[in-house]
């Protein structure tokens, strides 16, 4: 069999002592398992850095490796190619040297890049030199060809909006004041939807202030001031969002849901739109879904060391329950879906029931739930047992037949996977109990519980390494000696004083210091030593839950958290914050 080029590369790393071949074959297989690249895999298990990887394709292709993340390139520069060639084809000029043009790509085996890059060097008599680039690079270089706040102002002094507030005019002036043109309108809300994609967002608040409009973008779980837009501006912004979304426009009165999909760089972004009155004015709200967005590893999401060897295990029983708990916001359906990528074989049916589907998985059956029409999780639950499911995934277990329902699949031969609002995952049996589910079912069915929040990652461009006050460190001490010493990871030093890292603050990162999003989780398995508890009824002694807890090497999700801040992956602020007692 011919090479490819991700075997020359692993090759590459294995003879720089990068990648061992025992790795390499355990990857091989992992990659055979999970269906997913050996270069994917190899990042998301940190085994060798995305530089090191880049590195080495440079040098099986023989193209020298830049990066861009903290450059600022001159705008002559980058208005020798147009941004829609930018985006088009992967690939940005960020130097000049006479009629020499350095171009940084993705992919430099897109022959049809290069094809795009031979025809422009001939008419414009250019000469391009080819480097290669990360997508973090090309994502930052694509910013600097727009700044939000320009765009827009550029875009309403073309155009004459009247605030719905004026007085009354006569017919001929109101005919020429109330008109207002509705392509510069149309390009202020695609150019704010366009930048909140490209930020990485997870929503976008329009909000009406006193004097003037405010858009917020939530990134990485916070919220940061991005526009302020002109109050007369308003009305013919949340009109143009109602059209976009199917709302009733001249209803101000009441709060309307909607949703609208868009293509952005081939890919479908979905956005589900709320808007809210208020005293004088609506308020929007939109939620962004990349639907064509592929799955994250469990890895990557934050489940290491145990955590992720009780997960897999569970994985491959052929029946039972897993359940992941957490509150809104806490990145339950994304485990959920990086669950189901792992079990999506062509052997397997799978069948899902959603709301909404956020992302889609080639392969799997998806079913939206639609309360409106009859179709809600219980009704949906009952139609898919008669589908000939191997795997089921519900997006959450809301009521006592849901729950009924799950547990009947468990038992008869079915893998099911849901979600539950606890706070923990311990707290998930005494909920099920409240639903009305019997101990001894529950212990019959259940096979994993995984509580989980969502905490900042540190901005691997600008972190630093830093000491934490005598308290604090005292605190930190006192939470690490609940852990048995078997549970202990040994890859994190615990002398002190303990080392901790932060981000200083870069254009990488937009100078927060973080960069992303992991999960710090507790995974809780119903062991036969936990089945005894439940079935003997014994679920509210916690002197032998806690002994349970011990035995397994169960880290709580405070401790978790600790041992990732502690190898560098987030602050210890971010822990303690998100896993307060």
């Amino acid at each position: 069999m011919d090479k490819t080029i991700t075997d020359f590369i692993t090759d590459n790393l294995i003879g720089r002592g990068l990648l061992t071949p025992a790795q390499m074959q355990a990857l091989s297989k992992e990659s055979t398992f999970q269906n997913k690249d050996i270069l994917d895999l190899i990042i998301e298990q940190k085994i060798v850095s995305e530089e090191e990887i880049l590195k080495a394709k440079g040098q099986v292709l023989n193209i020298p490796v830049v990066d861009l993340s903290d450059q600022q390139i001159d705008n002559k520069i980058l208005n020798i190619l147009p941004e829609e060639i930018a985006r088009s084809y992967n690939l940005v000029p960020f130097a000049q040297r006479d009629n020499e043009i350095k171009i940084a790509l993705l992919n430099p085996q897109d022959y049809k890049a290069i094809e795009a890059l031979d025809f422009i060097s001939r008419q414009k008599n250019l000469k391009f030199s080819y480097y290669l680039t990360s997508a973090a690079s090309f994502s930052h270089v694509l910013k600097e060809y727009s700044n939000l706040n320009k765009e827009v102002s550029e875009v309403l002094e073309t155009a004459d909006i009247v605030s719905d507030e004026q007085p009354e005019q006569t017919n001929e002036e109101e005919g020429e004041q109330k008109k207002y043109k509705s392509a510069p309108v149309s390009k202020t809300v695609s150019v704010i939807l366009r930048h909140a994609i490209e930020g990485g967002a997870s929503d976008i608040h329009i909000e009406p202030m006193e004097t003037e409009t405010r858009v917020r973008y939530r990134v990485d779980g916070v919220l940061h001031n991005s526009l302020i837009l002109p109050a007369n501006v308003h009305p013919a912004v949340i009109a143009r969002i109602k059209v976009l979304a199917n709302m009733k426009i001249d209803e101000t009165r009441l709060p309307q849901d909607g949703r609208f999909k868009i293509r952005f760089e081939n890919r479908d972004i979905e956005f589900r739109v709320s808007t809210l009155p208020l005293l004088n004015k609506e308020k929007v709200v939109m939620r962004i879904l990349d639907t064509s967005r592929g799955t994250v590893s469990l890895k990557d999401l934050g489940f290491n060391d145990r955590n992720y060897d009780v997960v897999i295990r569970n994985l491959k029983n052929p029946h039972g329950l897993i359940l992941v708990t957490g509150p809104t916001g806490s990145g339950k359906s994304t485990t959920l879906y990086s669950m189901l990528s792992i079990l999506n074989k062509e052997q397997v049916n799978i069948v899902t029931l959603e709301d909404p589907v956020e992302y889609n998985i080639p392969g799997v059956g998806q079913a939206q739930v639609r309360p409106e029409v009859g179709l809600t999780f219980a009704t949906g639950l009952r139609s898919i047992l008669r589908q000939d499911p191997d795997v089921i995934m519900v997006g959450e277990v809301r009521d006592k037949e849901t729950a009924e329902l799950a547990v009947h699949a468990a038992l008869t031969g079915h893998m099911v996977l849901s979600t539950l609002h606890t706070n923990d995952a311990f707290g998930a049996i005494p909920r099920l109990i409240d639903m009305g589910i019997e101990q001894f079912l529950i212990s019959s069915s259940l096979n994993v519980v995984a509580a989980q929040r969502l905490v900042r990652r540190i901005c691997a461009k600008c972190k630093v390494e830093i000491s934490l006050p005598k308290k604090e460190e005292d605190e930190v001490f006192a939470e690490l000696a609940k852990i048995p010493a078997s549970a202990l990871p040994t890859d994190i030093n615990l002398t002190r004083p303990l080392k901790f890292y932060q981000g200083k603050g870069c254009p990488h990162c937009e100078e927060t210091g973080y960069k992303g999003r992991l999960a710090i989780v507790e995974v809780l398995e119903v062991t036969p030593q936990m089945k005894e508890i439940l079935s003997a009824g014994k679920i509210n002694d916690l002197n032998t839950i806690r002994a349970e807890f011990k035995r397994q090497g169960l880290l709580y999700m405070k401790q978790d958290g600790i041992i990732k801040s502690l190898r560098g992956e987030t602050t210890y602020e971010e822990v303690w914050n998100a896993a307060k007692d």
